[in-house]
């Protein structure tokens, strides 16, 4: 099983942009990414995964503002094969998302375990 604190991402409209029919990393993107990278790496948590597997994210708030707590997924699955986590994001048949109390700057407590793992 795979344990890592994460820094709360940006959301969809801030992580990709578009330029006419090109799909590009947005700078708070490219810096969560970054940082994703950084952490997988201190934990020596690259380990390709190539299994089915569960992810567990337990999202602690930046702020009270309303925000939809799927919107933070795709920012996270495309760090974690980036880093070297995970090769696909098709891996992952389990999926639990937990909206946790508000604590300055947000993190991502995240969980992966193989299928049959737990």
């Amino acid at each position: 099983m795979i344990h890592l604190t994460l820094p709360y991402p940006p959301t969809v409209n801030h992580y990709w942009g578009t330029a006419g029919k090109r799909r590009y990393i947005k700078p708070d993107g490219i810096k969560f990414r970054n940082a994703v990278v950084a952490i997988v790496l201190q934990n020596k948590a690259n380990k390709k995964l190539s299994e089915r597997v569960m992810v567990e994210i337990k999202a602690y708030m930046p702020d009270r503002r309303k925000r939809d707590l799927d919107n933070i997924n795709k920012a996270i699955f495309d760090a974690l094969i980036h880093s070297g986590v995970i090769l696909d994001d098709e891996q992952i048949d389990v999926l639990h998302s937990e909206r946790k109390e508000v604590i300055r700057g947000g993190r991502i407590e995240l969980s992966i375990s193989k299928l049959g793992e737990q």
